[in-house]
């Protein structure tokens, strides 16, 4: 067993139950993937991934597993689909499952599976591929949010919140505004909050503004060109000890988890801002389990 601490965490890695996906959207995530066996094969066996990793120099990945049936097609069987995946993966995964009201009967009943049941690490909110804005709880129009914060809130779970544009069919991309959590961060102050893709492209200076707001709002990387990353975010340096490494692998257009962590090495920062990214915030916000 390598030594987990000492190496990169990718926090953002689409391996999920592709057998789901609604069509439209498994041809926009499947087109033009030459590594294509290589994703099957690791969707349908943990031990696999764990090799891949090895082979990689990488540590652990989180899957990023959320519910979305309408656009994507996730139901909520992706959450112990991802505990099973985790549970065989011999701590090198990083468990997200999901959860949308409007399609749980029991939301309270779910967040409660979610943390006891199958102990997962982390959920994941797409507010583009919901179709819910994340301050829904504030509006009327989806009450039973407040649930799903104030559960994630008391079991120290944190939510990670698709924030930018999304390309699947379907996909309401204003959802994906940044600012709104903003009254999340607010109401939920234990929360810990990790803002996917900083925004991307539109809206990084609002994630740049709740990270520097809010002490337990933190942002990944995920979904951004590296050699393009300290144009969307030239002061990264100074918030790298809340900056999350993350590919977005195998999204559409990122075609390469290794190249992506080589190349944010290779950024003119710090070589201690380097480390918090890749390895050490990751850590701190999910320790490796005794």
């Amino acid at each position: 067993m390598p030594n987990l601490a000492a190496l990169p965490t990718d926090i953002h890695v689409h391996i999920q139950p592709w057998d789901m996906m609604n069509p439209r959207a498994f041809e926009t995530i499947r087109e033009n993937r030459e590594d294509f066996p290589l994703i099957e094969r690791l969707m349908g066996d943990p031990k696999a991934l764990v090799a891949w990793l090895d082979e990689i120099g990488l540590g652990r990945v989180a899957l990023i597993n959320y519910v979305a049936p309408d656009v994507m097609g996730f139901t909520h069987e992706v959450n112990p689909w991802a505990a099973r995946y985790r549970d065989a993966a011999e701590g090198r995964v990083i468990g997200f499952g999901g959860v949308h009201p409007p399609a749980c009967d029991d939301v309270k009943d779910m967040m409660r599976r979610v943390v006891e049941e199958w102990r997962l690490d982390a959920i994941k909110i797409h507010p583009p591929h919901q179709g819910l804005s994340p301050d829904a709880y504030r509006t009327g129009e989806c009450p039973e949010l407040e649930h799903v914060y104030g559960a994630c809130s008391d079991a120290g779970l944190p939510i990670m919140f698709h924030t930018g544009t999304s390309v699947f069919p379907g996909a309401r991309s204003r959802l994906g505004r940044t600012l709104v959590i903003d009254d999340v961060a607010v109401d939920f102050p234990d929360l810990k909050i990790i803002l996917a893709h900083a925004g991307r492209p539109l809206w990084m200076d609002e994630a740049f503004f709740l990270l520097r707001r809010h002490p337990n709002v933190y942002i990944d990387v995920s979904g951004i060109p590296p050699k393009r990353l300290l144009q969307y975010l030239p002061r990264l340096a100074e918030v790298s000890h809340k900056a999350l490494f993350g590919t977005d692998w195998p999204s559409p257009g990122v075609k390469d988890l290794k190249r992506n962590l080589d190349q944010i090495r290779a950024l003119a920062l710090p070589e201690d801002a380097i480390d918090r990214i890749v390895r050490k915030n990751a850590l701190d916000l999910f320790p490796i389990p005794s």
